[in-house]
């Protein structure tokens, strides 16, 4: 079954250019999708069933708002923005599948945007969103270690951090590793600035993540995963060993029986390591804890 085709902007659907009544905020970081072309790969990039429940994080003016509402069971939208939250709730008020819920989505519990039922308390759910730039981080990492995590997020992000977040040894970052324990990140495609009113200064990406049922490699438990990762990254620019000593608070001596253990070079630099070397790392300074 096809996905309709994403209508005009028009008939209906509010128009968020310089014209309109809709005044984006900087402090906000808004920055309205106009490009019916984006969204529609946002769209097909969802695979969208008609029982899906989707959260939207920062509908705005609801132009991706109503293109969901075309072809997901149920929409519940995260605004922050008071104005905007009113005037779209007033718009999809006769819309039974849409909920709107006003507030910082950094300070609103995962599980109170899903109806828990007694016999579901762990809704299937999909993200979909134009994530505000400046808080992507906090974002992803509030849905991937939810307790109830969505089966897979589409979001438009900065294009400099979806290459961060998908790289690969050699250039596999710290947001990278801590995105790929928890699914498997893609780039869709790219996004110029003329697709967004205001244009941003940034070229963007719409990313999506698949979120794993279970860890991808052998790991310890994310606690002691992270916590070694963020010595190994809290001086990129030194030898693995070095930055481990410091960050773990280790001799010099027991990190490097710790790497060889898990058959990683001493000299090696964090950002060359693959997820599965982390883990062996992981793995063997748990047992050392232990």
């Amino acid at each position: 079954m096809d996905r309709p085709a994403a209508p005009e902007p028009s008939g209906g659907w509010p128009d968020p250019s310089p014209a309109s009544s809709f005044r984006p905020k900087k402090r906000l970081g808004q920055h309205f999708l106009v490009n019916r072309g984006i969204l529609g790969h946002i769209l097909d990039s969802a695979e969208l069933q008609t029982d899906d429940l989707v959260v939207e994080i920062g509908p705005g003016p609801g132009v991706l708002t109503r293109a969901l509402l075309e072809w997901a069971g149920q929409v519940v939208a995260v605004e922050v923005d008071r104005e905007l939250a009113a005037k779209l709730t007033t718009e999809l008020a006769g819309e039974p599948r849409f909920r709107l819920v006003q507030g910082d989505v950094l300070s609103i519990p995962v599980d109170s945007l899903l109806h828990h039922h007694p016999n579901d308390p762990c809704p299937r759910y999909k993200v979909v969103a134009n994530l505000p730039y400046y808080i992507t981080a906090p974002i992803l990492r509030t849905f991937l270690t939810a307790a109830c995590p969505p089966q897979r997020l589409v979001v438009m992000v900065q294009l400099e951090v979806a290459r961060s977040i998908v790289g690969s040894p050699g250039k596999l970052g710290l947001l990278g590793v801590a995105v790929q324990y928890y699914g498997r990140p893609h780039i869709v495609c790219e996004v110029s600035p003329g697709s967004f009113f205001p244009p941003p200064q940034v070229r963007s990406a719409v990313l999506t993540i698949d979120v794993y049922g279970s860890r991808p490699v052998a790991a310890p438990d994310a606690e002691t995963f992270f916590r070694v990762v963020r010595a190994g990254f809290s001086t990129p620019r030194k030898q693995l060993h070095n930055a481990l000593s410091n960050g773990l608070n280790c001799t010099s001596d027991r990190t490097h029986q710790l790497l060889e253990t898990a058959g990683i070079d001493p000299k090696r630099r964090a950002e060359t390591l693959s997820l599965a070397e982390w883990g062996r790392v992981g793995l063997c300074y748990q047992s050392v804890e232990a």
